[in-house]
């Protein structure tokens, strides 16, 4: 009886453990890998290549590419085998988790030394091309990348500067002592500068997460960074500094505006004086040219007589002639003088 009693669990035991445990499924947002006595199928000799690592980095995160089983099933496996499944949709956590502690905030050191705090979402996939980083690289792989992440979140933070802060004046035509201050009152506001530039930094944390995929097997698909608060007791002193720099930078505007605006009056007036010494020029300039043509064609006696034709309208509008000649004499002097003082009979 005990020997019957003990055939019979084994069969128990083998049906369980190799009929019913035998079969698995994998879900549409799961992916399989199949390890034989803790051993991963691999795919030959086939590595995880990144281009966003370095040489360093790619000897030490060189990790070999995995037999992928897709969604589906039931598939079958042997008892000595094991399946590791992972689910590789798009998921989001907050910066603030951490399995070691609870945390409202996550706090960083600006370039003015000024604590702040900082508070969002990533959003995070597992990289399908790197399961084995995943699933045997290392114990947490999100905690690994949350830690990376808020490490690198506070080197940029504590290094940030203002990109369009050397620009709030232009050097060159502003005086260097006030370009100097602006640019001085520009960097002082580093909690500032990152909350207009928030949409930079997302985009420089994505860039520098872009490794985590071969590091941990876990792929960023976006940062959000949407809160960054300072301390209450600096709040309003921050608040003052901030519309100090908006008046300045209003004044320089101001100036600036008012600066082109005069250049651009002078410049009109020169053009306006400009049209008006053409205007007069020109018809002396015609007229110039017409004597120059009669001349050329009918010679001196031609020009004599259109220059005396031209005087005729000219000495009916005239109230007084003075003709002046040469004297040859004492008395042709006197003469002369006497006939300038003369005023003729018709006008």
């Amino acid at each position: 009886m005990l020997l019957l009693a003990f055939l019979l669990g084994l069969c128990v035991y083998i049906a369980f453990k190799v009929v019913i445990r035998a079969l698995y499924i994998v879900k549409p947002n799961e992916r399989a890998v199949l390890a034989s006595f803790g051993r991963a199928v691999r795919l030959g000799d086939q590595w995880v290549v990144d281009a966003h690592l370095d040489e360093d980095e790619r000897e030490r995160y060189r990790f070999p590419q995995l037999r992928m089983i897709g969604p589906g099933g039931p598939y079958f496996k042997w008892p000595w085998q094991e399946v590791h499944k992972v689910e590789v949709d798009t998921k989001s956590i907050d910066l603030t988790w951490d399995p070691s502690k609870r945390q409202s905030t996550i706090e960083a050191v600006t370039k003015d030394n000024l604590t702040t705090g900082v508070n969002g979402q990533i959003r995070f996939r597992v990289a399908e091309s790197n399961l084995y980083a995943y699933c045997f690289g290392v114990d947490s792989p999100l905690e690994h990348v949350m830690g990376y992440f808020i490490a690198v979140l506070r080197e940029r933070i504590a290094n940030f500067v203002d990109p369009k802060g050397q620009t709030l004046v232009d050097t060159g035509d502003v005086e260097s002592e006030m370009t100097s201050a602006a640019v001085e009152l520009a960097e002082g506001v580093s909690i500032n500068d990152l909350r207009k530039n928030l949409p930079l930094l997302n985009d420089y944390m994505e860039t520098q997460c872009r490794s985590t995929g071969a590091r941990y097997g876990i792929e960023l698909d976006a940062a959000l960074i949407t809160q960054i608060d300072p301390p209450s007791e600096v709040d309003r002193a921050l608040s003052a500094i901030n519309s100090t720099r908006n008046q300045v930078a209003a004044d320089i505007s101001t100036a600036r505006a008012d600066a082109e605006q005069q250049i651009t009056m002078s410049k009109r007036a020169v053009d306006i004086a400009s049209n008006n010494a053409q205007a007069e020029v020109a018809p002396l300039r015609e007229l110039a040219t017409t004597l120059m043509g009669i001349k050329r064609t009918g010679g001196g006696a031609a020009l004599r007589a259109y220059l005396r034709n031209m005087r005729i309208p000219l000495l009916k509008r005239a109230r007084r002639i003075v003709q002046v000649v040469e004297p040859a004499s004492e008395d042709t002097a006197a003469l002369v003088t006497g006939s300038m003082n003369a005023e003729p009979h018709s006008r």
